[in-house]
């Protein structure tokens, strides 16, 4: 396996991509924020102080999904078509299930953005609760799902990977 960030003296750099042609890519990642019931419960009756949890949250995932290149020394920034961040209150956990997706049509893959839309949105829906709970945890940020470029499809867990 060759590390595309690192030249062959091991020197971090970031990849060329001059000669890549355009290809459809979109990545979809997931995550979650667990907390106790009654903070859920804030979410849910739209009683927290600071506002709409979600829909702030939501806003909060498109736009760092768009500043990716600005928060990750070696992204390229690139020129998105599509973000959208779903959010499911799950009084099974208890907590909010968080799923990004990102698209483009370019040279590189929307992983790191699809990631840090789903981290960002997870963040910030503990800032707008850590009134009511400090313990909140945010966990399970992963790729689920990756399509297009040379590498094509990826599926978590279905080539043995952990998921």
């Amino acid at each position: 396996m060759t590390l595309t960030h690192f030249d062959d003296q091991g020197q971090a750099h970031m990849v060329d991509l001059g000669d890549k042609r355009p290809t459809e890519r979109r990545a979809v990642a997931e995550g979650r924020v667990m907390m106790r019931a009654e903070t859920l419960a804030h979410v849910q009756a739209g009683t927290a102080q600071k506002g709409d949890v979600l829909g702030v949250a939501r806003v909060a995932g498109i736009m760092a999904a768009k500043r990716c290149a600005d928060l990750i020394p070696l992204c390229h920034p690139l020129a998105l078509t599509h973000v959208s961040i779903e959010m499911e209150v799950d009084m099974g956990l208890p907590g909010v299930r968080l799923r990004a997706t990102v698209a483009t049509r370019g040279t590189t893959g929307v992983e790191m953005e699809a990631l840090t839309a789903v981290s960002v949105a997870a963040l910030t829906i503990y800032d707008m609760l850590k009134a009511a709970e400090k313990g909140m945890r945010i966990d399970g940020i992963r790729l689920l799902r990756k399509d297009g470029g040379k590498s094509g499809l990826y599926e978590a867990g279905a080539r043995g990977e952990n998921g």
